[in-house]
């Protein structure tokens, strides 16, 4: 990341994480006196505006993601009353729910906890935690960087941009098979099947360029 690039991105969290505090301490007030935000949407700023392309930084992976974690976060806390022991199954169970809707997002983990370890005010809010402020800090800061990124020249929510798509039928190369490596690969990766896919086509069609240059 260029200098540029890493001053837009501070600027862009600047602009989010203060967006998010106005819009959502005005329409909802005050959490116990204090701005209506809570810790982990700076970790979400942090990867909505440095890494706007990150799987785990879309739209879908922010406001789903933490929506789930808060859910599960309030739920185990009434179930568990062991702080000690709910802690760790709340960020386990909203790490798997979060892969199988594919939304993962690792600011959820600490939503999570925050839901069970958030002391007397946080637990007594019960399932509102939820909705305010999880998912209003979410929506708020999600629209905040749609609208950054815009302002600033920059494609958000990703979208993987390739060039026209060669010809695959030499390699027979398909999405399913892209899947099957990702999955044999033993270690998840930060980039989606989309993206693996644009950069197979822009290998090919680099070399078959430079084929027909022969």
């Amino acid at each position: 990341m260029g200098y540029p690039e890493r001053v837009r991105a501070s600027l862009g969290a600047l602009f989010g994480v203060g967006v998010t505090a106005l819009i959502s301490t005005a329409s909802a007030g005050s959490l116990g006196g204090e701005p209506l935000l809570i810790a982990p949407i700076g970790a979400s700023a942090v990867l909505l505006f440095a890494l706007p392309a990150s799987p785990l930084a879309q739209p879908w992976a922010v406001i789903v993601g933490n929506l789930l974690a808060a859910v599960v976060g309030v739920t185990v806390s009434h179930l568990i009353s062991d702080r000690l022991v709910a802690a760790p199954v709340a960020v386990a169970v909203a790490l798997g729910l979060t892969t199988i809707f594919r939304c993962v997002h690792p600011p959820a983990g600490a939503i999570a906890l925050v839901a069970v370890l958030g002391g007397p005010k946080i637990l007594a809010m019960g399932y509102s935690f939820v909705f305010v402020p999880v998912l209003l800090n979410s929506v708020v800061l999600t629209l905040s960087a749609l609208l950054f990124h815009l302002a600033t020249g920059h494609a958000y929510p990703h979208i993987p941009h390739g060039p026209p798509r060669p010809d695959m039928s030499v390699i027979g190369i398909t999405p399913e098979d892209i899947d099957g490596v990702l999955a044999e690969y033993g270690d998840a990766l930060d980039i989606s099947r989309e993206d693996v896919d644009a950069l197979v086509q822009r290998l090919i069609a680099r070399a078959q360029t430079r084929g027909t240059r022969r």
